[in-house]
């Protein structure tokens, strides 16, 4: 059963027109009622709380007279503590203040190991949960506060930023938000209140980056975390695994028309198994910033990819020139020899090519056979997946018969098919421009 009466100067005076002995009076009397109404009832199991409302804004010592005159009466042990909850009713002063009003009240409550010490903050000046801590701190047993920091005026302390605090740091709060998407969507369904989305650990941004500075460390984050095997969370700008609190990786990283170019590689990584090269990513960054000022909006996953597809002519997107079929072979010189077929706007056609390797040969066939001119500056290439099912993925960093940059892309369940479409794409990009 929770009792309680304001005991600050301006309730005194304006509100109950009291002495501080009739207010005294105020709370001895609800004490006295409900010890008589337990005494009625022996079977059951009653436990008591008091609050000297307006705790923060009264006097101290008159505070704790009136919590030792409620002590008198109902007369709690330390095997069947009262709990004293010590409001902040209006957040006043900074939280360092609130704290050392709790110290004080602890150090001078008469019979203190009766009683459990409990907080209960607001929010007005914006310090609930750092009140609330700095309270813990001070020797505080308990903390009174709303998920979310619902409450009166501005609300109370936020009990899931304060347990997620304490949980980021080691400490086990005993509050499961392991799926924080559920108990949101059962709060605003109670309150029809929607939660902010910069809340923090719960709003729909807060493990959300746009910025690509941002976006560059993050990635750079999970990927030094994935190699070292660290059973440390060391993530820059995320402070907790959204994974611990059921939170997919998906919405981490956002690709608007400001974004870096950290953002859409790390997307493209994620959902498409490609490690683009840096030269490769500010190419492509263009693309993406083009597209979303067409679209005038962020870019999902789904967009990224269909405007990659469409840039380097992959896979089955539109292009000029398209593989049909080629064969390998060497020369009796050692050189290579690619014959094959390749589709020109609807029409396969029939060529081939000599050089030292099978991209220099596919290149020279292009030049050959469709005069465009290409010089290779770079070639990398990497495994998509893993086992029977992988797949490789193949980058061509070209300089075209005027001197421009072009890439090309290619991916093919076999590695030398790939390069051959990564040279295609770049004859496509060439093409094209």
């Amino acid at each position: 059963v929770h009792l309680y009466n304001a005991v600050s100067p301006a309730w005194r005076d304006i509100v109950f027109r009291m002495s501080k002995a009739e207010v005294i009076e105020i709370a001895r009397t609800g004490a006295k009622v409900m010890r008589d109404e337990a005494g009625k009832r022996p079977g059951t199991d009653w436990h008591f709380q008091y609050s000297p409302e307006t705790f923060s804004t009264a006097e101290l010592d008159f505070s704790i007279e009136v919590c030792e005159a409620v002590m008198s009466i109902l007369q709690p042990t330390p095997e069947h503590p009262i709990i004293l909850n010590l409001p902040a009713t209006v957040e006043a002063a900074t939280p360092n203040i609130y704290a050392d009003q709790i110290e004080y009240f602890i150090r001078h409550l008469p019979n203190r190991e009766s009683a459990v010490i409990s907080l209960h903050t607001h929010n007005d000046r914006g310090t609930g949960v750092a009140a609330a801590e700095l309270g813990l701190m001070a020797g505080a047993d308990r903390v009174e506060g709303c998920l979310f920091g619902n409450g009166e005026r501005t609300g109370n302390c936020c009990l899931v930023t304060m347990a997620l605090n304490m949980y980021t740091q080691g400490v086990d709060p005993g509050l499961d938000f392991s799926d924080i998407d559920r108990v949101i969507e059962t709060v605003e369904y109670c309150n029809q209140i929607p939660v902010h989305q910069r809340h923090p650990y719960g709003g729909e941004l807060v493990y959300t980056a746009f910025s690509g500075s941002h976006q560059d460390a993050i990635k750079k984050g999970f990927e030094a975390g994935a190699t070292q095997n660290d059973e440390i969370w060391r993530v820059p700008y995320l402070p907790i695994d959204p994974a611990d609190l059921g939170r997919s990786y998906e919405a981490v990283i956002r690709v608007n028309s400001q974004s870096g170019k950290g953002g859409f590689a790390w997307v493209l990584e994620q959902d498409q198994g490609l490690k683009l090269p840096k030269k490769l990513q500010a190419d492509f960054s263009r693309h993406v910033q083009r597209v979303a000022d067409e679209l005038g909006r962020e870019l999902n996953a789904a967009d990224i990819w269909e405007t990659f597809k469409r840039a380097y002519h992959v896979q089955t997107y539109p292009k000029h020139f398209q593989l049909v079929e080629y064969e390998e072979s060497r020369a009796s010189d050692g050189t290579r020899v690619f014959a094959g077929k390749i589709e020109v706007e609807g029409k396969a056609q029939s060529v081939s090519g000599r050089g030292n390797g099978l991209i220099s040969s596919v290149v020279g066939t292009i030049r050959e056979h469709f005069g465009v001119d290409l010089e290779v500056l770079d070639y990398t290439e990497h495994a998509l997946g893993t086992g029977t099912d992988a797949r490789a993925a193949a980058y061509l960093e070209c300089r075209d018969g005027e001197g421009r940059a072009v890439w090309g892309v290619g991916i093919d369940e076999d590695v030398a098919t790939a390069s051959v479409r990564a040279v295609l794409s770049a004859a496509n990009g060439a093409v094209a421009r």
